[in-house]
């Protein structure tokens, strides 16, 4: 019973609304970690059910950024029973959503930006001329992970030097791509073929192993993580979201205009964006070491 309500809802949300696959997938996840705590139909759980679901939640240590997102994705869940006659009460009505810490970004300096570019050039091998072209994209950009991995051959316009991203809810946006990328991917399209193994892929970053045809979120991590010991920064310090965190706040710390950065990480609210401005700049931190008056003394 639960799995065809989940999957009806899934469906409703793909067809009517176009939500992207990573979106689906996490509605799904959420929806089954319920179903399977709570033990029954769906259609029978109340208010009482919801709410000791998100104690339980909260016993076993998830962040509650974690449990919003699967009381947003449980209301959405329920309004649409609601709305195909299930249920006669939506339980969410008096769900409260716990209050999330806004953490801010982390991000890789300048400096050690260099030694992974570096680290990546290295190696003349197909697949770390695709490491390359990928990590120097994804910091020219600011693309999300799941953008980067699954572009088509097609995307890039060499001539006026710009990107085309379909990113959340299938919305296009075009973004400009610095010189060096640029070359990067010219540099890695010649061995591009010997990734394919003779199937013919659509995409700018194949693999002749992925299910997908292209290289995959995890591949693309694991390889951000090899790059970082050989340019010796701890792995833990890297991930493609770190790299996506770095171009915003390298960009911002150059005086770019907050609603251009916001267009190019192709974010809907300047909100989201707003957070890289409680990043102190370089620069910044430079002038008080130097200026401010406790500098003076020994």
């Amino acid at each position: 019973m639960n799995d065809g309500l989940i999957g009806d809802f899934l469906d409703m949300q793909a067809s009517e609304l176009g939500a992207a696959e990573n979106t689906l997938a996490a509605y799904r996840l959420d929806l089954e970690q319920f179903a399977e705590f709570y033990g029954r139909d769906m259609t029978t759980a109340g208010e009482k059910d919801v709410q000791t679901f998100i104690r339980d939640l909260s016993a076993k240590g998830y962040a509650p950024r974690s449990i919003s997102r699967k009381i947003s994705a449980l209301n959405d869940f329920f309004k649409f029973l609601l709305s195909e006659k299930e249920i006669d009460a939506n339980p969410m009505i008096n769900i409260m959503s716990p209050k999330k810490g806004r953490r801010l970004p982390k991000f890789l300096t300048r400096e050690e930006v260099d030694l992974m570019i570096e680290a990546a050039e290295h190696n003349p091998d197909a697949r770390h001329k695709r490491t390359a072209a990928m990590l120097k994209l994804m910091y020219a950009c600011g693309l999300r992970v799941s953008e980067l991995v699954c572009l088509p051959l097609n995307c890039i316009n060499f001539d006026r030097r710009q990107i085309i991203v379909k990113g959340k809810g299938s919305k296009e946006r075009i973004v400009p791509v610095a010189e060096a990328a640029l070359k990067e991917i010219l540099a890695y399209l010649p061995v591009r073929e010997s990734l394919l193994k003779g199937k013919e892929k659509p995409f700018l970053f194949p693999s002749s192993s992925a299910a997908g045809g292209h290289i995959t979120r995890d591949g693309f991590f694991k390889n951000l993580k090899n790059l970082a010991v050989l340019a010796g920064i701890p792995p833990e310090k890297i991930s493609p979201h770190v790299l996506r965190h770095s171009f915003a706040t390298h960009l911002l710390n150059r005086d770019v205009d907050l609603r251009s950065l916001q267009k190019m990480l192709g974010h809907e609210d300047i909100s989201t964006t707003e957070i890289y401005t409680h990043i102190l700049s370089d620069e910044l931190l430079q002038e008080v070491q130097n200026k401010h008056p406790l500098a003076q003394r020994r």
